[in-house]
C-alpha cells in the first residue's frame, strides 16, 4: 500500500536509493557546453529526418552525462505570460527508452512550438533525450548501456519486493525490461528522480512509442483524448516512472504513446496533442499562490 502522505515522505526513500544506488562510484560529471553540438549531430545522423538545426536552436545545456558520458540534456522554457501567481510547473521527458526515436523528436517539436507562444503560461522543463547510450548504440536499443530498462529503474515502495520477480515471471526475463540490480541503479534514473526532486513539478509528461494509445497514472480525471491518441491506461509496473511519480508521488503522469518508434508525428499532429494537453493542465492543475 502506498503512503497517504507521499508528498512528505517520498524524498528520504528516494535518498536512500540515490545513496545506494551512486555508492562506490561518483556521479559524472556534466559535459562541456560544445557537447550540446556534438550529440546534435549524433542525433540528427541517427534519426531519420531529424534537423541538427532544430536541436541546435533549442537553446539546451548539457546538465549531467550517461553511463557511456554523453550529455543528459535540459531545456526550461518560461511562460510568456506574466501572472499574479507562480506559475505551474510541467516536466516533459522523452527517450527514456533509445529505441523511440520519435519521442525524442516530438519533445523537440514542442520546445520549438512553445518558445513561438506568446500566450503560454506555464513553466516548463525539458529532457528530451533521457537515455542517449541506448538511442545511439549499434543498433539502437530499448535499454541503457548497463543493459537495464530505465523505465523499471525508479525507486517505487514495491521494488525490492517486486521488481526482480515480476522481471521474470511476467516477462520471461526479456532483457529488454531488465529492472536493474537495485533502485535507482542508473545515473540516467538518479538523473530524473534529482529533476523531479529540484524543479517540483506540477505534473509530468513522459513521451513513449509504439503503443498508439494514451496513458496516465496519478490523481486528477485523465483527458479522454490528446489529440489522436485515446486513453486506454496500460497500469503500472515495479520501477515504472508511473508508478514512481503517479502512484507514490501522486503527480500526475501523462504519457503520450505514439503510433511509431521511428517515424514522427508531423509539426501540426504533434501540435494537437500539445494544445490538448494544454488544456488539460490548465483545467486540472490547481492554481499556485
Amino acid at each position: 500500500m502506498l503512503p497517504k502522505a507521499a508528498s512528505a515522505g517520498w524524498g528520504i526513500l528516494a535518498a536512500l536509493f540515490l545513496t545506494a544506488g551512486s555508492a562506490g562510484a561518483d556521479a559524472p560529471a556534466a559535459p562541456p557546453p560544445q557537447a550540446v553540438e556534438n550529440i546534435c549531430r549524433q542525433l540528427a545522423a541517427r534519426i531519420n529526418g531529424f534537423n541538427p538545426d532544430q536541436c541546435r536552436q533549442a537553446g539546451l545545456k548539457p546538465a549531467a552525462s550517461s553511463s557511456l558520458g554523453h550529455p543528459l540534456l535540459l531545456r526550461d522554457v518560461p511562460p510568456a505570460v506574466s501572472a499574479a501567481r507562480a506559475p505551474r510547473r510541467v516536466l516533459v521527458l522523452g527517450g527514456i527508452h533509445g529505441d523511440e526515436f520519435s519521442a525524442v523528436v516530438v519533445a523537440f517539436q514542442w520546445i520549438e512550438r512553445l518558445r513561438g507562444d506568446r500566450f503560454q503560461r506555464f513553466q516548463w522543463r525539458f529532457l528530451p533525450c533521457v537515455n542517449p547510450d541506448g538511442l545511439l548504440a549499434q543498433p539502437a536499443q530499448r535499454t541503457n548501456a548497463h543493459g537495464v530498462d530505465l523505465n523499471r529503474n525508479f525507486p517505487t515502495p514495491d521494488w525490492n519486493t517486486l521488481a526482480v520477480s515480476y522481471w521474470k515471471g511476467k516477462t520471461h526475463g526479456d532483457p529488454r525490461r531488465f529492472p536493474g540490480k537495485q533502485a535507482a541503479s542508473e545515473p540516467e534514473t538518479r538523473w530524473v528522480i534529482e529533476q523531479i526532486d529540484s524543479y517540483k513539478p506540477d505534473a509530468i509528461i513522459s513521451i513513449h512509442a509504439p503503443l498508439n494509445v494514451l496513458d496516465f497514472d496519478g490523481p486528477y480525471t485523465p483527458p479522454a483524448k490528446l489529440g489522436y491518441l485515446r486513453l486506454a491506461p496500460l497500469g503500472t509496473y515495479p520501477g515504472s516512472l508511473g508508478g514512481y511519480g503517479g502512484m507514490f508521488l501522486k503527480l500526475p503522469v501523462i504519457t503520450p504513446e505514439l503510433p511509431t518508434a521511428t517515424h514522427t508525428p508531423s509539426a501540426e499532429q504533434s501540435g494537437r496533442i500539445l494544445i490538448d494537453l494544454i488544456d488539460w493542465l490548465n483545467k486540472n492543475l490547481p492554481a499556485k499562490s
